[in-house]
């Protein structure tokens, strides 16, 4: 992340001299390792200081180089002198201490001279420092300042406080290059273009002109910029002709904008430094132009982003590839919430608020987050796995469930399906992956099977032509195929006779389906017609009659069988033997049944004379135990088992 920062303002760094090509470069080329770099870093930042002892604030903050700069700004805006000499490592055998004030007094007068400090963002705010800037241990670089023509680094070397710890303070090195004693150069350029009433009244140590130039300067590169990028541009097209293509122009477009905002905070620094701003005023703005710089690095992924799926789009589009067009897409929408996720971690870190801690609750809480919202997991998941399998693509007709569209969108919370009403049907991932998915687009031909119901009173010679005309149609078709067609009596329905026609039209285009069916029912029409027949329609036919009543036949027949209403004198009930009963093909609930009479009556009679038993058995076995209702036919089941038990039945039957 620091690296990313650290080349961000790299324009603060650069000078007129070979050196600004080169931080330029490193700008663009650290972008792509904006959060492996921070989160390496963070880890080691939070491993070191867990690791340090607890020593006791420093009264200035000069535990960290981030804040060794910051009390020097400070001390120097109040024109506490003394207090910035603490700032420096004096060195007592050169007699330097009796000389700080003096020290930081020229040292702000060099930053003020076309000296710069490194943004306060891209400054180590570690006990350690920065450990992978190859300057050791103890050295920091925070700036650079020039004396007599001669460009010079300034350091930060960590040495040991009097109550322990470490303290960051400029090296006695960059002490030593400080004169004590600078010649008096002539104003800076923006003390003679200003107002002496602007000059003279300051605040917070600043003269107020210098804050106001500092404003109009900001928007005075913003517009020069505007007309350099505006010019290239206009020349470009002029001299290359494949500027005008629409990929080479969409490009260039993508880069307009992000170049203007890059080149405009380069110039506003630049100009800032030659005209001789304080760098008090220099130093506040300082983070607003890291900030500047890395949302035209931001804005440059996302326009580019948008330029490489369009020119993927038209592409996959010309070639029909609807999977690829769905994936670019998906990705597409991917790739931008990670621009603008990453982006807003990197300018939280920017702005000093501490990321680590920030992600590590992420993290604890990204468990949380899953029960929380299992549906919107669910979804992604859905949407990954409609981009994988692939069941449908965009623009495909297909049938979800009872809906029926075209597919518009598949997003990576749900898909949006265009229905035959023209209204927009959004089916979350989730579910739609679990539906039952019917892709019509997928048809490499088109089936036609119309069933026609022909009239009953039609005769077989009728329905034989029929099925001979109809073939030959089907057959002599250019869009049938002549292998799957068939025409087939099939049935006799309820008020019709069913002929069945099956075949595939050779087309993918529905509307030319319709066309081709439409020309086939229109010609079975008329051979239905031609043929004497018709279409049947639902009816029934109701046939009428009188009611003979009883036959005379059979009533006479029984009555010269039995008399003229005369009762059988014998018993209904089988006089068989018991196992001849029960082998008998009778079903055993009948059986039982007529056997119950002669049961009850040898139970309960068995000790009457044998004349006065016939008698009454006659009496009893004549009531008609047929016709007893089927609901008690369990109590005779237990009456018979009962009556088996004792034996009685042997006797009886």
């Amino acid at each position: 992340m620091k690296d990313l920062v650290h080349s961000l303002s790299s324009f603060k760094l650069v000078q007129i001299q070979g050196r600004s090509l080169r931080w330029a470069l490193l700008l663009w080329l650290c972008a792509a390792a904006v959060l492996p770099a921070r989160a390496q870093e963070a880890t080691a930042d939070s491993t070191v200081a867990a690791a340090l002892p607890d020593w006791p604030q420093d009264s200035l903050g000069r535990r960290t180089p981030r804040g060794t700069v910051q009390g020097f700004i400070k001390a120097i805006s109040e024109e506490n002198y003394e207090k910035a000499a603490l700032f420096l490592n004096l060195d007592s055998t050169l007699q330097q201490p009796q000389q700080g004030p003096k020290l930081a007094h020229a040292l702000q007068r060099l930053l003020d001279q076309g000296g710069e400090i490194v943004p306060y963002s891209l400054i180590s705010d570690a006990y350690t420092g920065r450990v992978d800037d190859n300057l050791g241990p103890n050295l920091e670089r925070v700036g650079t300042a020039s004396v007599n023509g001669e460009t010079f680094d300034l350091f930060l070397e960590k040495i040991e406080g009097p109550e322990g710890g470490p303290l960051w303070l400029f090296s006695s090195q960059t002490v030593q290059r400080i004169p004590v004693i600078i010649e008096q150069a002539s104003k800076p350029l923006v003390d003679k273009v200003l107002p002496g009433v602007v000059v003279e009244n300051k605040w917070e140590g600043v003269p107020i002109g210098h804050w106001l130039a500092l404003l109009l300067l900001a928007a005075l590169a913003y517009v020069v910029a505007w007309l350099l990028v505006r010019l290239v541009v206009y020349l470009l097209k002029l001299g290359w002709r494949n500027a005008r293509k629409e990929h080479i122009a969409g490009l260039i477009r993508a880069f307009t904008l992000p170049i203007q905002l890059y080149l405009a905070v380069w110039l506003f620094v630049w100009v800032g430094q030659q005209a001789g701003i304080s760098i008090i005023v220099r130093q506040k703005f300082s983070q607003i132009t890291v900030l500047v710089g890395m949302v035209a690095i931001l804005l440059l992924l996302w326009r580019l982003l948008d330029v490489m799926s369009q020119f993927l789009e038209r592409r996959l589009t010309r070639r029909g590839n609807m999977a690829g067009l769905s994936a670019v897409l998906f990705l597409r929408r991917g790739l931008k919430i990670a621009v603008v996720v990453f982006g807003v971690i990197a300018l939280l870190g920017t702005l000093g608020f501490d990321v680590t801690t920030g992600l590590a609750a992420l993290g604890i809480g990204g468990i949380a987050l899953a029960l929380g919202a299992q549906k919107t997991v669910e979804n992604f998941v859905g949407s990954v796995t409609l981009i994988a399998d692939q069941p449908i693509r965009v623009g495909d007709f297909c049938k979800v469930g009872e809906t029926v569209g075209t597919v518009e969108q598949i997003g990576m919370r749900s898909t949006r399906i265009r229905t035959n009403d023209r209204t927009v049907v959004t089916i979350p991932n989730g579910d739609f992956s679990s539906q039952r998915i019917e892709n019509f687009a997928h048809r490499d031909r088109i089936w036609f099977h119309p069933t026609f119901g022909i009239r009953c009173d039609t005769s077989p010679e009728q329905i034989r032509y029929l099925l001979v005309e109809l073939r030959s149609i089907l057959y002599a078709h250019p869009k049938i195929d002549p292998e799957s067609a068939r025409v087939r009596f099939v049935g006799v329905g309820a008020s019709s006779f069913n002929l069945e026609v099956f075949s595939y039209v050779l087309t993918r285009d529905f509307g030319e389906f319709l066309e081709v069916q439409e020309d086939l029912l229109l010609r079975m029409l008329e051979v239905i017609d031609s043929s004497g027949s018709g279409l049947a329609f639902p009816s029934q036919t109701l046939y009428l009659g009188r009611d003979s009543g009883k036959s005379e036949e059979k009533t006479q027949a029984q009555r010269s069988r039995y008399g003229s209403g005369a009762r059988p004198t014998t018993c209904l009930c089988p006089s068989s033997s018991l196992s001849a009963f029960r082998n008998s093909a009778t079903p055993f609930r009948i059986r039982l049944k007529a056997a119950t009479p002669r049961l009850f009556w040898g139970c309960f009679q068995k000790n009457s004379p044998k004349t006065a038993r016939g008698s009454n058995q006659d009496a009893f076995c004549s009531f008609p135990w047929r016709r007893v209702p089927a609901v008690w036919f369990p109590a005779q089941v237990v009456l018979c088992r009962y009556i088996f038990q004792r034996r009685m039945a042997r006797n009886i039957l």
